[in-house]
């Protein structure tokens, strides 16, 4: 059985460069990778319940341009031209799929008896994780 998954892999303020599958980076490693491994295992959860997905995400998701006015997620986005990049609003970017996968998720499994939830860790200012945030070399 399996009852408790969390997702947590994470890559911040990384160069541009595209995976083999042909998209960005960050958002490949940050989200796709949640969302697969998950599609993997959504039988296993099922047939566990009760179970929990923790889905670890970053208060960062607020600052992104992913949702145009009307709502609508701009897709293309999510793996952008070089010349378009950096690497902040691409975490951020990710950030905010892992909140909305973790919503449908949670929508479509909470009847099986798998729960799903996303959460912000906390400010990691006293990990390695802050070294790549400019603010903090100020």
């Amino acid at each position: 059985p399996l009852h408790i998954l969390v997702c947590n892999a994470a890559v911040c303020t990384q160069p541009w460069n595209l995976t083999e599958d042909g998209l960005e980076t960050t958002f490949q490693i940050c989200h796709l990778g949640h969302f697969y491994l998950v599609e993997l295992l959504q039988d296993v959860l099922r047939h566990s319940a009760p179970a929990r997905v923790v889905v670890v995400s970053s208060e960062s998701h607020r600052f992104t341009d992913l949702v145009d006015s009307c709502g609508k997620v701009e897709l293309n986005l999510l793996s952008p031209p070089q010349k378009e990049y950096w690497s902040m609003l691409a975490y951020n970017r990710a950030k905010l799929c892992n909140i909305l996968f973790s919503n449908e998720l949670h929508r479509r499994m909470s009847p099986h008896g798998v729960t799903c939830n996303a959460l912000h860790p906390g400010n990691m200012m006293y990990t390695s994780i802050h070294r790549s945030w400019w603010l903090m070399t100020l």
